[in-house]
């Protein structure tokens, strides 16, 4: 057996909770640049505009691996990384809410129940997705605004560090532009929150039950898997629209309305599912790495603790 095996003792809040937040910062380390090239992809119809009014030229993004390449190439490798930092102050805070308490909450709901519905399941999963997002979205800002910002000579960078993007937001839109776009992210953390960890957990649940496949590593690889094309295939549209609202100097919409309705306008109703491939690849390998890292994480913190406890 490759792995931890399951622990005879259920996980505490606490080691989810731990366990979910750095699962979801190595998963954030592997998959970043799929990340930043999604961003590029879904702001690019947005960046050709404002180009053709300042009558500049705009870098054209190409599919997943030419977006990486051009950035690769016009701004140098560590524009792929740009925005780390706050991308793993988002998931320490962000993940180990929403994936650390499902579990938790959905006890809650179900008043502790062996027989877990789906209706529980879906509740659990928007408490956890919205209470993240209450938590966390500065980090999200943040984390948006550096992964948007090119950084060729051509253009002026808007912010050079994270304290200081979180600073430079709150002085020139207050401190609720810190939490710009927290309506459509809550929204699609709903959605993400209930696709992924209830499809993960269906999944799993079905896997046991049906096949022979046991709780460990190939159970827990298809599981992530499909949650991430599920995932993907729902929430893009909501993704795309937080994006482009959560980038946009302000003034430019008055409402996430109006930002979705210029896209239709302008766009037409593909330009909610730009960025769509990099979108799967990054959700579909996050998933893989995060719940696979989580599973392990969970395991080796009970085992150790055990360990710990027959020593005294």
């Amino acid at each position: 057996m490759v792995g931890f095996g399951p622990a005879d003792v259920p996980p505490s809040a606490a080691v989810k909770f731990v366990g979910a937040g750095t699962a979801a910062c190595i998963a954030d380390l592997l998959t970043f640049p799929l990340d930043t090239a999604k961003v590029r992809l879904q702001i690019q119809g947005e960046a050709r505009a404002s180009a053709a009014k300042g009558k500049e030229s705009a870098v054209k993004y190409r599919g997943v691996f030419g977006t990486i390449t051009t950035m690769v190439r016009t701004e140098g490798p560590r524009s792929l990384y740009s925005g780390l930092v706050a991308g793993l102050q988002r998931q320490m805070s962000f993940a180990s809410v929403r994936i650390g308490l499902y579990d938790s909450v959905k006890q809650f709901y179900t008043k502790g129940s062996d027989h877990v519905g789906i209706g529980s399941r879906l509740l659990a999963g928007c408490t956890t997705g919205a209470m993240a997002v209450a938590f966390a979205q500065p980090t999200d800002v943040v984390k948006v605004r550096f992964q948007a910002q090119a950084r060729s000579a051509g253009h002026a960078r808007r912010y050079c560090g994270t304290i200081d993007a979180y600073k430079t937001i709150a002085k020139e839109e207050g401190i609720h532009g810190l939490w710009k776009g927290t309506a459509p992210n809550i929204a699609r953390n709903a959605i993400v929150n209930c696709t992924e960890l209830v499809t993960y957990d269906f999944i799993k649940d079905t896997l046991l039950r049906s096949t022979p496949l046991t709780d460990n590593l190939p159970c827990h690889f298809v599981s992530a898997f499909g949650a991430g094309l599920c995932t993907t295939v729902i929430a893009s549209p909501v993704d795309v629209v937080k994006t482009r609202y959560m980038n946009a100097p302000l003034g430019q919409y008055s409402t996430v309305l109006s930002c979705a309705a210029a896209m239709m306008t302008k766009e037409g109703p593909l330009a909610f599912y730009k960025g769509f491939m990099p979108s799967f690849l990054r959700l579909g390998s996050w998933n893989v790495v995060m719940f696979v890292t989580y599973e392990q994480l969970k395991r080796a913190m009970m085992a150790a603790n055990h360990n710990r406890t027959a020593i005294l």
